[in-house]
């Protein structure tokens, strides 16, 4: 074992701090997997908003106002983070605030659209945060040539988290129907059992996991909003040293994107085009978590030997595959062939981008380059989803439509990611 610990960490990394990083991905794959996915987002369109033809673009605009809140903030946050080295100071403000607004979720019944959708801006801004700040520590405990093997396994363990969480609501949503109860008395259940479990498995992480980084003179010197926004202005005027990056980046806009809509409107989709019950959905998206736990950590050594681009661009083409099947199924079973292909892109995408961020930042700016990196997925979060409220309600309800246009989204993501050199990226960060 200690052969092993020697090939994947950095020197002074014990595996249990790996393991209390990894429960973070546990630990928030909750709010994932039941509020965006599965439960709160169906719960929204059908019941809240009464499945008016606006429900869909109104559940994509709230999110879309989050992502934009995260979009022009997170970047100076982690450039602070960094210089203050509060990395985990911060990532322990930005959990309470998302297990507390989670847990007000609960307070929402049908026609609360206003109440419901500043819930979600709150929750998922908060999420968003500490996402980034907890992907910021990966650099500090694996070594640069098993980045996307440690990725993976947090990406891989986060979804046994969502699992966790979607099987105890799964379970308790199945006796509420037996006993006759509407989704505006079982649903509110399931916000509370899912911020219970963030909050309790992410203390582990607060336990276990060591802040590494030291306090920069400039932020002692000066406050500390301005110290960040030098800082981050300072790596924005050197962007072309980073041009692998800022590909990186531009690729992420594209690619998250479509990741996006399979996030916050597979549940939607499985519902209201291709006829599944809500306790359909729910065993749908478990099996998809499933999928997807078993393709970020086997992707995750995959990843590591032939390369972080090709793995990348390989998911890509899975992901292509994956809305073109959505949008030709007609019955339930060809649309789990979809939901299939999904499970497997899906952890093993997002865990090639995490990896690949850590190969491109230097060691001094880590938060900072995830900061980044948040503001092209939270833009891409916007784009994707948006894109694909706006198509539907523009063509009277046709989803079939909507979910082919994503198909575009990782097409082009496939064309941004061409001129990345992945050695002249890491040679930059040094």
């Amino acid at each position: 074992m200690a052969i092993w610990s020697e090939q994947v960490l950095n020197p002074g990394v014990k595996k249990r701090e790996v393991f209390g990083w990894a429960m973070y991905d546990f630990a928030n794959s909750g709010y994932t997997t039941v509020v965006l996915t599965a439960v709160f987002s169906a719960y929204f369109v059908g019941a809240v908003a009464g499945k008016a033809e606006w429900a869909t673009f109104a559940w994509t605009l709230s999110l879309s106002i989050s992502y934009a809140i995260v979009m022009l903030t997170m970047p100076s946050i982690g450039a602070l983070a960094d210089l203050r080295a509060a990395k985990k100071r911060y990532l322990l403000l930005t959990t309470a605030g998302c297990v507390a607004s989670t847990a007000a979720l609960a307070w929402v019944g049908p026609g609360q659209v206003a109440l419901a959708m500043v819930l979600i801006i709150f929750s998922n801004a908060f999420y968003s945060y500490g996402e980034s700040l907890s992907a910021a520590f990966l650099p500090e405990l694996a070594r640069k040539d098993a980045l996307g093997t440690v990725s993976g396994w947090g990406w891989s363990f986060g979804y046994f988290g969502g699992m966790l969480a979607l099987g105890i609501c799964l379970a308790y949503v199945l006796w509420a129907q037996k006993q006759g109860m509407k989704a505006a008395e079982f649903v509110p259940v399931t916000m509370a059992v899912t911020a219970a479990i963030y909050g309790a498995a992410a203390w582990v992480t607060f336990i276990l996991l060591k802040e590494r980084a030291v306090p920069q003179p400039q932020a002692l010197r000066q406050s500390g909003l301005k110290a960040s926004l030098k800082q981050l202005a300072d790596t924005l005027s050197h962007a072309r040293s980073y041009r692998d990056f800022t590909w990186l980046l531009v690729c992420a806009v594209f690619y998250q994107g479509g990741v996006a809509v399979a996030i916050t409107l597979a549940a939607i989709y499985a519902e209201q085009v291709i006829g599944f019950q809500p306790s359909e959905t729910m065993v749908l998206i478990f099996v998809l978590n499933l999928a997807a736990a078993a393709g970020a950590f086997g992707f995750g050594f995959f990843q590591d030997r032939i390369g972080h681009k090709t793995a990348l661009a390989i998911t890509l083409v899975g992901w292509i595959a994956t809305c073109v099947i959505a949008a030709l199924s007609v019955t339930k079973g060809h649309f789990w062939w979809a939901a299939a292909v999904a499970g497997a892109c899906m952890g093993s995408s997002q865990s090639a981008g995490r990896a690949m961020v850590g190969l491109f930042a230097p060691e001094k700016q880590l938060a900072e380059f995830y900061g980044l990196w948040t503001f092209a997925t939270r833009l891409a979060s916007i784009i994707g989803p948006l894109t694909y409220g706006a198509i539907t309600w523009a063509t009277g309800g046709n989803q079939r439509v909507a979910i082919l246009s994503t198909a575009v989204l990782f097409v082009f993501g496939l064309l941004a990611l061409i001129p990345v050199n992945v050695a002249r990226g890491r040679a930059a960060a040094h």
